[in-house]
């Protein structure tokens, strides 16, 4: 089995109870969990760009969910934040979807549901959870980037290799794992080392 990389979830409530609560399931589910209390704190962690997902309160002191999802989107459009709310309303709902939040969660909810919630995001996102996986993309991207640089088609590097263009195709798109003697083929077609298609990734 791959190894699981953890992402990253950042809880903003100022609830200190919830926050201890949500941080021992989310650990216990898999994920590296940060908290915040205070809003003026989430910015900042928010900034330094290291969690892939946000649980976000609507109701803070001193500012709202609301308000502090468009700061977010002020500076990154594209973190995953998710609400959750004690009160919820139509407006809230609206608001935040206009500020592009992923899901809307009303308290008390379900773990279940919290998981699911996750899980989707997860798939929805593109947010990879195994390295081997994340290797597979990055490799894949690296030959087709390598592949249109010699303006060939995926047909004609098939011709080349003697694989087939689905495989070729499944490859790029991360979706398959190649065999070394696969690589070997890629990159002599392609004029490059075995090694240099691993640079970077």
């Amino acid at each position: 089995m791959a190894q699981r990389t953890k992402l990253r979830i950042l809880v903003v409530d100022d609830d200190e109870d919830i926050c201890l609560y949500l941080r021992e399931f989310l650990t216990r589910e898999g994920y590296r969990v940060s908290t915040v209390t205070k809003p003026h704190e989430a910015l900042p962690e928010i900034k330094e760009g290291k969690h892939q997902i946000v649980l976000l309160d609507v109701r803070l002191p001193d500012t709202d969910g609301v308000t502090l999802l468009k700061e977010i989107r002020g500076f990154d459009s594209d973190i995953c934040v998710i609400v959750m709310t004690g009160y919820p309303s139509v407006e809230s709902a609206v608001d935040t979807m206009k500020a592009d939040a992923f899901d809307y969660l009303r308290k008390p909810f379900e773990l279940q549901q919290l998981r699911d919630v996750l899980n989707r995001a997860v798939r929805e996102k593109g947010l990879l959870v195994d390295a081997e996986e994340r290797i597979n993309q990055l490799l894949g991207a690296k030959i087709r980037f390598m592949r249109k640089e010699r303006a060939l088609t995926l047909k004609q590097l098939a011709n080349k290799t003697a694989l087939s263009v689905s495989l070729i195709s499944q490859i790029e798109l991360g979706k398959s794992a190649a065999s070394v003697s696969t690589l070997r083929k890629l990159a002599t077609a392609l004029g490059v080392s075995m090694s240099s298609l691993f640079e970077g990734v």
